[in-house]
């Protein structure tokens, strides 16, 4: 059984087609997208009287006709933001109101997802290659009931999912970060998580750990230190650990036969912990490119024959 594991695209539209893609190009039976599906910014493109302006790379653009409109939009949403076309007492009215911009992003970004989903069904040949899809931290709840009621993909959170004589446990959601993202928890609570989903599997030895918070100090968490402004201490050259002690302690006491992850995007590697071979593939996804996991697992012998970290 072949398995592509990708994760933190953060609303990249190249990244989510060069995840569609890598379950033909891998000929993956299954093909896991493990959190921060979604992107975090909004681009408006105001239009005028024949012509629409944005901001672009940092500079205000012109755009003359329906193909540079076309192109501009997709710029903007291969590097993980959501155009969104307004006139300019639109863009006045939307400014003058925080909770108005928040509802408008929140429209734009469940409008994205919906087309990804459309996406997903042609390459995914309608449901027939599994494909499993999670929130994130970063990601809003308001997500979840539309990858529910997907036909092509299935929502993994706090589930115990059967493939092939193997079981996947998913959880999104992260020790506390300092931006107070959506699905954080105390370390406590991500225990109690975790030990309610595993309560459902039949075999540990056959299973996989879908957890978006990487385990606590294990090189698969180091992320920059910051100081007290949420600024990286000497430009980013002082590593820490960010990971979550309840991951790690879950994967120490239950010893899955595989376990990924994500989350750290810096922090891309494998680890064996005990009998369980730990990955974090990373993310760039800002540079357009989607790195991910390929995993080969024996249904017979039950483990993992095969890996290795894949860019593209």
């Amino acid at each position: 059984m072949k398995v592509f594991f990708a994760t933190d695209i953060h609303g990249s539209e190249i990244c989510w087609r060069k995840f569609l893609n890598a379950a033909s190009f891998y000929q993956a039976d299954l093909v896991v997208l493990g959190g921060d599906v979604t992107g975090k910014v909004m681009v408006p493109i105001t239009a005028h009287n024949g012509y629409w302006t944005a901001r672009l790379a940092g500079e205000m653009r012109r755009l003359e006709t329906k193909e540079e409109l076309a192109e501009a939009e997709r710029q903007i949403r291969n590097r993980g933001s959501y155009p969104a076309i307004v006139t300019p007492e639109e863009l006045d009215w939307l400014s003058a109101d925080e909770s108005r911009v928040d509802q408008r992003f929140s429209a734009e970004m469940l409008r994205s997802l919906d087309r990804w989903l459309d996406m997903a069904d042609g390459k995914l040949a309608g449901g027939q290659i599994p494909c499993v899809l999670n929130g994130g931290n970063d990601d809003i709840f308001e997500i979840d009931p539309v990858l529910e009621s997907s036909p092509c993909v299935t929502f993994g959170e706090g589930k115990s999912l059967e493939f092939d004589g193997f079981h996947m446990i998913s959880m999104g959601w992260t020790n506390p970060t300092p931006w107070d993202t959506f699905r954080e928890a105390p370390e406590d609570e991500l225990k109690a998580k975790i030990d309610a989903v595993a309560a459902h599997v039949p075999d540990m030895e056959r299973t996989i750990f879908n957890f978006h918070a990487p385990p606590y100090g294990t090189g698969l968490d180091e992320a920059p230190a910051l100081d007290a402004s949420l600024r990286p201490t000497y430009g980013g050259a002082v590593m820490k650990a960010v990971g979550s002690t309840a991951v790690r302690d879950a994967i120490m006491s239950y010893q899955p036969m595989l376990s990924v992850h994500g989350h750290i995007h810096e922090s891309r590697g494998i680890k064996k912990m005990g009998r369980t071979l730990a990955i974090n593939p990373g993310s760039v996804y800002g540079d357009g490119v989607l790195q991910g996991a390929l995993l080969e697992l024996s249904p017979k012998k039950g483990k993992v024959t095969k890996y290795l970290l894949v860019n593209g």
